[in-house]
């Protein structure tokens, strides 16, 4: 190896910790949602695409869950979680959010109507200020610590943990 060339460290950068993040967060909250939902499902073809989801989402997350230990951290203070609760619903909001906003975006890129796409434009900026909403209050009440990368990521592989835990509903 070349002296000039830099070595890389062996830790995820900052970005790739937070990307993982989100997938890990979303995948936590799919997965949970899809084990409450299956017992309700009665067409057989329909169950078996739910189990194999189910089954699909468990295996990304305990893999990704592994790159948690290379992501960097500034300190190894344990952070406590609550259960099921405030947390998750919050979540979902703020997921759902999340994709309003990323859904409304594409279809402005689509519209050829001005009165569409300033009605989807209004509609997107309400999903935006939702979006806001649900952040500062879970950031106010604990349950998003979006300036804390340590314990964000613990708050993930709680999450994580107990969607690969958790039982379904009968």
């Amino acid at each position: 190896m070349s002296e000039s060339r830099k070595r890389r460290p062996d830790h995820l950068a900052w970005h790739e910790t937070l990307e993982i993040h989100e997938l890990v967060a979303m995948q936590s909250t799919a997965l949970m949602k899809m084990k409450n939902f299956t017992p309700e499902i009665k067409d057989k073809e329909l169950k078996k695409i739910y189990q194999q989801g189910m089954k699909t989402l468990g295996n990304h997350l305990e893999t990704l869950m592994k790159f948690y230990s290379m992501a960097p951290r500034e300190d190894d203070n344990p952070e406590c979680f609550r259960e099921i609760g405030n947390s998750f619903y919050a979540a979902e909001a703020l997921s759902f959010s999340k994709a309003a906003v990323k859904a409304y975006a594409n279809a402005i890129t689509e519209t050829a109507t001005a009165t569409l796409r300033q009605t989807l434009v209004s509609q997107m900026q309400s999903c935006i200020k939702m979006h806001a909403d649900i952040f500062e209050y879970m950031y106010q009440n604990g349950l998003y610590p979006a300036y804390d990368l340590h314990k964000l990521l613990e708050h993930d592989m709680k999450n994580a943990q107990q969607a690969l835990e958790m039982r379904m509903e009968n």
